[in-house]
């Protein structure tokens, strides 16, 4: 032991646990009066929402659970759910935030594999949390939440079976007193995210306090989130916790403005009514959003800025937003690392840069976080470093402090994923000479065409390039002779007349002919809630093509 270290031990003076729960309470002391949410015209202050966020944890502590228990929720982006992500771990609960467009069959699966002691949904999902219970032998209390503000009522469902009230049951502990104790160990629990699950049953990820509470950070410092900010939630809180910006913005003691249904319009229509300064969302929500203000002529009237991820952003999106006005930061991440673990972190010199060479670099996903310790591409065949040279394609891996616990009650797939002592990501990327990557594809999408790989993205890239596509997903189409070829997938802007001749001819002009889709199929793409097209179900149609 070293002399600095000797005597000297972590006691309650000089050590406490992380957790994002902290935030809530500086916050709601330090600025007691400032706006926490708004949703349309409802407002809460930090000292009215922390009210709201004592009552839940004591409603939860009143039902005596056990510590540690999975409590689920199934909720939009409304001022509940964001209580839940204070609430909930403040009763020592596991948050388990439940994607609110799954079957009943995949709700019934996460509430029995995750154990759910208790359930706390939206009324609008009361017919399929009917379906999900009907299976269920013992089935988690229940409480359902009418949303009054949307002219919500009570459902069907609640009625026929002993459904608590979601608010008649807050009321009940306004004003009671809670204990305010950070967990003993910032390891503990805090959130429980099941993945997509598009080959099979979803996995759990479990995140622990710390994690939540370094992410979070991590949000603000790679973002220089100021004091104050106006958020507008377009992104998911069940997607990763909402990236941990419920917590993010907490911090920040900002305003979370509320958005039960993005859509391009009712987006805008929030900025300028909310006077919104950030958002997140998935690159199909850019899309949306500069569509919605280029065809309607639209001036912003203040400066946005809004963080991107779930998929390589195309550079013709990137450029359409920079024309309206919207600066962009592209990160990159998984749920297993609590979202956004990755950034283009933007060097001064290259504002000089025109702006197609400008959307080159901000396509590219980055470097890690400050919070997240490494990153590193390797051979998936060797498990050696691929040369840092933007050609050679590897698998992405990363380790440190915002990396799951692990996968719940599934020691296999844990084990799997932390070989070698790096998590693996199975996306497949690039590295250059300055130590940025870039996503070529997951593994899984990844087309192989005469024994040439063929990166759906960049295929998509210069898709996108064409002024009348609003939404593009290439995928693998099985081949006699080639063994996959490329298949387009494409929504276009309305009123267009582009036929499969011309963007062939518009692929010819940008790609390498091998590169160039044989087969174009022109549809609503199939979208999962957070905006990410759901690729394998598109591999499916290519059968019909």
């Amino acid at each position: 032991m070293s002399i600095s270290e000797d005597g000297l031990r972590k006691n309650q003076a000089n050590f406490a646990s992380l957790s994002p729960l902290s935030f809530l309470e500086r916050t709601r002391k330090t600025f007691p009066n400032q706006i926490a949410i708004e949703y349309k015209e409802y407002k809460l202050s930090y000292k009215q929402a922390g009210q709201r966020c004592d009552a839940l944890a004591n409603l939860i502590k009143n039902q005596k659970f056990n510590s540690g228990s999975t409590i689920a929720v199934m909720l939009p982006n409304i001022p509940v759910m964001w209580e839940c992500h204070f609430g909930i771990p403040m009763a020592i609960g596991v948050l388990n935030a439940i994607n609110t467009r799954l079957d009943s069959n995949t709700v019934q699966f996460i509430l029995e594999h995750g154990e759910a002691k208790l359930f706390i949904y939206d009324s609008e999902y009361g017919p399929i949390v009917e379906q999900a219970l009907e299976k269920i032998d013992n089935p988690p209390t229940l409480i359902e939440f009418v949303d009054e503000v949307a002219g919500n009522k009570r459902s069907k469902f609640a009625n026929k079976v002993n459904c608590l009230d979601y608010e008649s049951e807050i009321k009940k502990f306004i004003g009671t007193q809670f204990e305010h104790i950070l967990p003993n160990d910032e390891w503990n629990s805090i959130a429980l995210n099941y993945t997509s699950g598009t080959t099979g049953n979803p996995k759990g990820v479990v995140y622990h306090h710390r994690g939540a509470y370094l992410n979070a950070i991590g949000n603000s410092l790679t973002w220089d989130l100021p004091m104050h900010p106006k958020y507008l939630w377009t992104l998911p809180m069940f997607h990763c916790n909402g990236w941990c910006f419920p917590w993010t913005i907490t911090e920040r003691a900002g305003t979370h403005v509320c958005l039960r249904q993005p859509a391009g319009e009712l987006i805008v229509e929030a900025f300028q009514k909310h006077n919104v300064t950030h958002l997140c969302g998935a690159p199909i929500v850019m899309q949306m959003v500069a569509d919605h203000l280029l065809q309607n002529n639209i001036t912003l009237k203040n400066d946005i800025k809004m963080m991107t991820a779930g998929a390589p952003p195309p550079e013709a999106v990137l450029s359409k937003m920079a024309s309206c006005g919207i600066e962009v930061i592209h990160v990159y991440g998984l749920t297993e690392i609590y979202g956004p673990a990755v950034v283009c972190a933007w060097h001064p010199e290259w504002n000089g840069l025109d702006a197609s060479e400008q959307a080159k670099l901000k396509a590219r996903q980055g470097v890690v976080y400050s919070v997240q310790e490494n990153m590193k591409i390797i051979d998936t065949e060797t498990n050696q470093e691929v040369p840092k040279d933007g050609i050679t394609l590897g698998e992405v891996l990363v380790k440190g402090n915002i990396t799951m616990k692990g996968y719940f009650k599934n020691k296999k797939a844990t084990d799997e994923a932390f070989q070698g002592g790096w998590f693996h990501t199975g996306d497949l990327g690039v590295w250059y000479e300055d130590g940025y990557i870039q996503l070529k594809d997951r593994s899984k999408d990844i087309i192989i065409s005469g024994g040439e790989n063929i990166s759906s993205i960049e295929v998509e890239d210069a898709i996108y390039k064409h002024p009348d596509v609003v939404a593009v997903a290439v995928v693998a189409k099985e081949d006699e002779k080639w063994g996959e070829t490329p298949c387009a997938f494409i929504e276009l802007s309305e009123g267009s007349t582009v036929s499969e001749i011309d963007l062939k001819d518009h692929c010819k002009s940008l790609l390498a002919g091998f590169k160039v889709p044989r087969y174009f199929s022109f549809t609503d793409l199939p979208k999962t809630s957070t905006g990410k097209i759901q690729k394998f179900k598109l591999r499916e149609q290519t059968k019909l093509i």
